[in-house]
């Protein structure tokens, strides 16, 4: 497969859905996205009598949490969520697609976040003598990630 035919990891958009439906039009645009996986944890078994082996079965799946890196913003509704969650420890669920463009623009590929709530937000060091953007990290958990592939 030629390079240019490989999907780019620098076009992506992040899409913020108010209550789970309605898409946030301003909290689009980070820098950075992490944590975008899932791992089968495994209960093991040890049958009677054979001493060789172990079973070993699907138990449950966890998800890493995502996170999300951006210029930290004057005030967005995102921010105001974020405030109110982890000043107020009042929570409201929202799903999150991630989504991956092509050159023109296209969806390629997308991960769906659902009932997303905030567990961390960080700000960059402030610091005089270096010059620099001012970075907000957002950390998010949630319950299901759906893959898709365009």
């Amino acid at each position: 497969m030629p390079v240019k035919d490989l999907p780019l990891s620098f076009r992506f958009g992040v899409f913020f859905f108010v209550g789970g439906l309605v898409p946030n039009p301003i909290d689009i645009r980070f820098q950075k996205v992490s944590g975008l996986g899932a791992t089968v944890s495994l209960k093991t078994h040890a049958e009677g009598g054979q001493n060789l082996y172990t079973h070993r079965f699907p138990e449950t799946i966890g998800y890493q949490n995502l996170v999300l890196e951006r210029s930290a913003p004057l005030i967005s509704p995102l921010d105001i969520e974020f405030n109110i969650s982890l000043s107020l420890f009042k929570f409201s669920a929202s799903n999150v697609l991630v989504t991956l463009f092509d050159d023109g623009g296209a969806p390629t590929a997308g991960w769906m976040f659902l009932n997303t709530y905030p567990v961390r937000w960080a700000t960059s060091d402030l610091d005089a003598g270096q010059t620099g953007v001012v970075i907000d990290t957002m950390e998010l958990a949630y319950t299901r990630m759906q893959i898709m592939r365009l």
